[in-house]
């Protein structure tokens, strides 16, 4: 039987990257995105590499899509194996000009869908007795970002959800686990640095990036297919004793 997963953002990125890598290890995919035709190319994309694909478009952010979303899914293959919760948003601001839209949108997406989606899995699994979690997180949780205060709040409160949904499913077998990507290259990490070197007052792009970059104790920036494959162990391969931990794929940066 196969597997079925579900990825929320898999649309582009890393979220379409870990579709990908699922389809080709045999999973039946439902790509969920806001964006249909996004939405779509993946699909077309995972059919391409031999594996079972479906889109499923809506904002995430709507009170009820991230239950509806996960029944959908479920309802339309019959169970539901694997949760990736990858979709997300980050914006910069002034720790001194913070406004309570991207606050809301921040926390809305990034944080309250994830809880809900992992609560709407947990519900299936359960009854499974059976199924693997992941939520995307990121170095950021740990760092103090004035000027990215919200997206690094967001990721922090990703962290405790998914401690506390491990300890909550961990009764019925089902594991619940994160990865935290560091300097990866995805359209958001690109715009968030141009926003970052704007801030702080930095004319030099290049050069900045060229900083960021050495702070990163393997010397590189990582890409999506190499988080992906991280994604994927804790999906298909880790042990079943895995559980409510944090896989670092930073090249380091994340190192405490």
């Amino acid at each position: 039987m196969r597997q079925v997963a579900l990825i929320t953002g898999a649309g582009s990125g890393l979220g379409r990257s870990v579709a990908l890598a699922l389809a080709r290890r045999g999973c039946t995919v439902a790509v969920a995105d806001i964006a249909a035709a996004t939405a779509e190319a993946t699909v077309r994309l995972c059919r391409d590499a031999g594996g079972e694909a479906h889109a499923m478009v809506g904002d995430l952010t709507a009170a009820d899509e991230p239950e509806q979303t996960i029944t959908g899914a479920a309802g339309r293959f019959g169970r539901l194996d694997i949760l990736v919760n990858n979709a997300g948003y980050g914006a910069t601001e002034s720790f001194f000009e913070m406004t309570p839209a991207l606050w809301d949108r921040t926390l809305s997406l990034n944080l309250r869908s994830v809880a809900l989606a992992c609560a709407a899995a947990g519900r299936i699994m359960r009854g499974q007795r059976s199924g693997r979690i992941v939520n995307i997180t990121s170095p950021a949780s740990r760092m103090a970002l004035p000027n990215y205060l919200a997206y690094a709040a967001s990721k922090a409160g990703v962290d405790a959800v998914t401690r506390a949904a491990a300890i909550a499913l961990a009764p019925f077998g089902v594991l619940v686990n994160s990865v935290a990507p560091g300097m990866m290259d995805t359209e958001m990490q690109r715009s968030t640095e141009a926003d970052l070197a704007r801030l702080d007052g930095r004319s030099d792009l290049p050069a900045f990036l060229a900083e960021r970059t050495r702070r990163v104790p393997l010397g590189r920036r990582t890409d999506c297919d190499e988080v992906a494959a991280g994604v994927v162990w804790l999906a298909l391969d880790a042990p079943p004793y895995v559980t409510a931990e944090r896989l670092n794929l930073s090249g380091g940066l994340d190192k405490d």
